[in-house]
């Protein structure tokens, strides 16, 4: 069976650039980010923010929901797959919980240190409001990380300092996972 990587952290961590990188190195493979799909959405979207009004909390639930669907089809028919989502620390990724069971299951934190994910926050953005916007969302999620991670590590999460990695390095180390 080929094996399902969830892949979070904050924004900016390298999730996107991971996931893709890793699912280049399987001969059959999807990377399934939880971003694209929930930007299909047009009428009515609502955006995370110091706020999570249950318009939110909806339709990150509908995507999360459908994403597990779609890897359980994909692993079924011969693909890995590697799903990137950001750390929720609202829900801790409770709607995936269905695919923790599985076979061949990852469930990965990038966590490189917080300014190398304020950083490249900048350099993606550029200074302004958008930048601050995620910012604020970094901020968030590494104060639920910094308090948890010892509670996430024994429940079976990985938790990866990528803060001198590239995103080839990290793909890397998360291939020798399954490899081994």
């Amino acid at each position: 069976m080929q094996p399902i990587y969830l892949i979070t952290g904050a924004p900016a961590s390298g999730k996107s650039t991971v996931s893709r990188a890793l699912a280049a190195r399987f001969p059959r493979s999807i990377a399934i980010c939880v971003d694209d799909l929930r930007s299909m959405v047009v009428g009515g979207v609502v955006h995370p923010g110091p706020e999570w009004p249950r318009e939110l909390v909806e339709q990150l639930q509908l995507a999360r929901r459908s994403v597990t669907e779609m890897a359980q089809r994909y692993q079924r028919a011969g693909f890995a797959v590697v799903i990137d989502d950001f750390w929720d620390p609202h829900s801790r990724m409770s709607e995936y919980r269905e695919l923790f069971d599985a076979a061949e299951m990852w469930r990965v934190v990038l966590y490189p240190q917080q300014q190398k994910a304020h950083a490249q926050n900048l350099l993606r953005t550029g200074p302004g409001g958008f930048q601050e916007y995620l910012d604020g969302g970094i901020r968030e999620v590494y104060a639920d990380l910094n308090r948890t991670a010892g509670e996430l590590a024994q429940s079976g999460w990985i938790l990866l300092d990528t803060t001198d990695d590239t995103a080839e390095d990290t793909a890397a180390r998360l291939w020798a996972l399954a490899a081994a």
